[in-house]
This record gives C-alpha cells, structure tokens and sequence, in this order.
C-alpha cells in the first residue's frame, strides 16, 4: 500500500489550488468545490495506485460532502504521519 506525507499532500493541495481556474474551466460537472475536490480524489486514487476495489465508488450524484468523506477514506492508513486533513480542503476550496 503507497502512503503520503503531509508535505506531499499540501503540495498537491496547493497544485490544484494554483490551477483552480483552468480546472474548474475544462470541468464543468458542477459547483466550484465540486470540481476541485473531485480532482484532489483523482489525483489522490492516482498518486496512491489504488485499485479499484480500494477507489471509492459513489451511488447516485456525488457532492462536495462526498468527496470529502472520499478523501478521508482514502488517507486512512496512508498518511505516514497524523495531520489534519480537513484544513487543506477548506483552503481549497475557499475563494
């Protein structure tokens, strides 16, 4: 199993971050945050070389909230050390 530093998720937290305009341009599924934490889930089910019994699958259309939840199920005995997940989403999403 990969895991991830807190270093290396804040980089690629603050990559989508960098490039939310152009992401959110090409990605029109739905609101903002939507979008972005849709693309750090990717990017994290990527990075992480999860198969797809690990990638989380969602019934029904997936929000905000659920992409959250995605993103704590997936950094759940991944991340090398204990850091809190949930201020680099809001600063994600934050305008």
């Amino acid at each position: 199993m990969a895991h991830i530093s807190e270093a290396e998720f804040a980089r690629i937290c603050e990559g989508i971050r960098e490039d939310r305009r152009s992401i959110i341009e090409h990605n029109p599924i739905g609101p903002p945050e939507d979008i972005l934490l849709w693309m750090l889930m990717s990017t994290l089910v990527m990075y992480l070389s999860l198969d797809d019994a690990e990638a989380p699958c969602f019934p029904g259309k997936p929000d905000a909230g659920t992409y959250r939840t995605a993103i704590h199920f997936i950094l759940t005995d991944r991340k090398t050390d204990d850091f809190a997940v949930d201020p680099y989403l809001d600063n994600l999403i934050s305008e």
